[in-house]
């Protein structure tokens, strides 16, 4: 090539570069679109739920599941923890063969997997745990990615459901936890709290995740909260009125629904003592529309507590490097290289 022509040949290059940054950053300055506020339309709701560890999200989802079905809905409920016990309390306590351990043992004796290995049924309501790798065996959002990798080879776009409810452990930040809301997996988010600071720096976390992946261009939104083991301190309520979100349902903490929680009871049955609760709870999740949520800064979430509970007032004092030694600091000779210049 000549000279002439390689220089013109750089003119083009620069050119096409200086044409590609101008449009990436004509795309970074669009606004995205606005959420949705309209009751959502498609035939199947898929809706993430999620929460810290133990606060209640397996109960919640079992009984809501439950009362969905006996409304005549067709529900799947599949439990997206690596501890597998989303759906434990539907069956009565029964453990519930995962995906991923089914996968695993099927494919060591060179057989497919079928929705009958992994899916199964109580009172109109289909149910199904992911699972995820024993202790220091594996990453388990990779798991979660792995079993909806499974899920859709078994045809999980073609099924014929009215909400599948996924629930998520939300106090692990991986990429594998966030993907329903990363990958427009599902339409909205549910988030489960309670009146403590924990579960609601959790709430806070997702809202927070929702609100990232709005600014990229996302869809999913946060249709509302739960409120779970309600001693009527109020902080969830002040936080959720803070983020922007609904309150969908207030469960009480009440011994009655301890117990029977921790005995594998379903308390959302029609009819009984509180079956209004879940009743309720069933339409305000399924017309509650997605919403962009307003996610809080550590002081405003640590300001909807009473300073005694988080240690306001608590001066942060820089520590020193005698500090750190435990007394006297010893200077040492330093071993960098000093070169002379030439």
């Amino acid at each position: 090539m000549s000279p002439s022509n390689a220089t013109s040949g750089n003119a083009v290059t620069v050119l096409l570069d200086r044409s590609r940054v101008q449009r990436l950053r004509a795309e970074a300055a669009e606004e995205p679109a606005k959420p949705a506020v309209a009751p959502v339309t498609k035939a199947t709701q898929v809706i993430a739920i999620y929460g810290k560890g133990g606060i209640g999200k397996s109960f919640t989802l079992a009984n809501l599941s439950y009362m969905m079905a006996q409304q005549g809905k067709r529900v799947l409920l599949i439990g997206c923890d690596p501890k597998s016990d989303t759906t434990s309390l539907l069956f009565g306590g029964k453990a519930c063969p995962t995906i991923i351990e089914t996968s695993s043992k099927k494919k060591l004796a060179g057989e497919p997997v079928g929705i009958g290995d992994v899916c199964f049924k109580r009172d109109g309501v289909y149910a199904m745990e992911l699972g995820g790798p024993e202790v220091g065996r594996g990453c388990g959002g990779r798991g979660i990615i792995h079993g909806f990798e499974l899920l859709e080879k078994l045809g999980f776009h073609e099924w014929g459901f009215d909400y599948v409810l996924l629930d998520f452990l939300g106090d692990v930040v991986c990429g594998g936890f966030g993907l329903p809301i990363a990958r427009d997996m599902c339409q909205k988010v549910i988030v489960v709290g309670s009146n403590d600071l924990q579960s609601l720096y959790v709430a806070n976390n997702v809202c927070s995740a929702v609100e990232y992946f709005r600014n990229l261009g996302g869809n999913v939104g946060v249709a509302g909260m739960v409120i779970n083991k309600d001693d009527g301190t109020g902080e969830a309520q002040a936080f959720a009125d803070a983020a922007g979100i609904p309150v969908l349902a207030s469960i009480p903490a009440h011994e009655e629904i301890r117990r029977k929680s921790a005995n594998y009871q379903i308390i959302g049955r029609p009819g009984d003592t509180w079956g209004p609760l879940f009743e309720q709870l069933a339409t305000n999740v399924a017309g509650a529309p997605p919403q962009r949520p307003k996610p809080l800064s550590q002081d405003a979430l640590l300001g909807l507590f009473k300073g005694d509970a988080v240690g306001r007032g608590i001066v942060l004092e820089p520590a020193t490097p005698e500090d750190m030694c435990g007394g006297t600091l010893v200077q040492k000779p330093s071993l960098e290289v000093v070169y002379d210049a030439v």
